[in-house]
């Protein structure tokens, strides 16, 4: 497929603010347990308009995706009708959904709107049942983001569950690591906790998106050029695709780039997004900011590639039509 950067930087800037917005509610719910030291307001409210931001930025990104962009405001609630089958639809219903509640959970916090309806020992209880539905709501937007990919099934490279735990552990592994670089200026006592979750969840990333490598690496695709055109003669050979210039076709099916670029494009993605980060993130737990700052840029940069990757990397069945240019 050939990749777009409108929906590479959708799918990783949402995911870097459902992952923060994860670590931020997972430190609520260790410090409501006396598990971690509680923080103040600001914590949450710097930390939520964070998260806010990445999701909104995501949200920019994929109006360049639109063939007419002011469509987007005037027939946006049609793109909503079919969420019974539609994975895009259900994505399109979560993501101003996961925005709205990530905005109240910050604005909760700022106004300290508390109200004690459990008698247990628990501080702050509105917040952490409205960032309880919001965390429910954010691994639905993973889940329906990703399954958008995976419910293609002649598109072999996607349709596999581990796409939707690629797009989960990708998350919230940069979301954690943008959290300890936060947590490094904010809050230096949770650096180690966020540290230790980021390793974590890059090196479970790692394994699930190394399994996806080597799954994809030993498929048998179904299609052939055999079924591409209904003839079943065991020696055919294409020599034109039918006309003198591009298409439709051959532009958006197929990415163009060389076997090489691809490979070289892999390693990069391995090195940038795996281990140059856990390092940095290790050697940063100290109270070396500049250092986790640069563990999530690199990170980042690194999870562009891996995106991309992932879109040139599907092999549209059409292409073996095509495949002579």
């Amino acid at each position: 497929m050939h990749p777009t950067f409108s929906v590479i930087f959708l799918t990783t800037l949402i995911g870097v603010g459902q992952g923060l917005f994860l670590a931020l509610f997972t430190q609520q719910s260790y410090s409501a347990a006396n598990l971690l030291p509680s923080q103040g307001s600001d914590f949450y409210v710097t930390g939520s308009l964070l998260a806010l931001a990445f999701l909104v930025g995501g949200l920019i990104a994929a109006v360049g995706h639109l063939g007419k962009p002011s469509y987007m405001f005037t027939r946006a609630w049609r793109g909503i009708t079919q969420w019974r089958t539609s994975w895009l639809s259900r994505e399109l219903i979560l993501m101003p959904l996961v925005m709205g509640l990530v905005f109240l959970y910050g604005a909760f916090h700022y106004f300290g709107w508390e109200i004690r309806f459990l008698d247990y020992n628990l501080a702050n209880q509105l917040t952490l049942l409205l960032g309880t539905i919001t965390t429910a709501a954010v691994f639905g937007l993973f889940i329906a983001t990703a399954m958008i990919y995976a419910s293609i099934k002649f598109l072999q490279e996607w349709a596999c569950a581990l796409t939707v735990v690629n797009y989960t552990l990708l998350g919230g592994a940069s979301g954690f690591t943008l959290a300890a670089a936060y947590a490094a200026y904010a809050a230096p006592e949770l650096v180690g906790f966020y540290v230790g979750w980021a390793i974590i969840l890059t090196i479970a990333a790692l394994i699930s998106r190394g399994g996806s490598l080597i799954r994809n690496a030993r498929i048998k695709h179904k299609s052939t050029v055999q079924t591409a055109i209904g003839v079943r003669h065991p020696q055919i050979q294409q020599k034109s695709m039918g006309m003198m210039g591009g298409s439709y076709n051959t532009r958006e099916y197929f990415h163009g780039a060389t076997a090489a670029f691809l490979k070289s494009v892999k390693w990069i993605f391995l090195v940038l997004v795996f281990p140059v980060p856990v390092l940095l993130l290790w050697l940063g737990m100290d109270g070396g900011k500049g250092l986790l700052v640069a563990a999530f840029v690199i990170q980042y940069i690194g999870l562009v590639f891996e995106r991309w990757f992932f879109f040139a990397q599907a092999n549209h069945p059409q292409n073996l039509y095509y495949q002579t240019v």
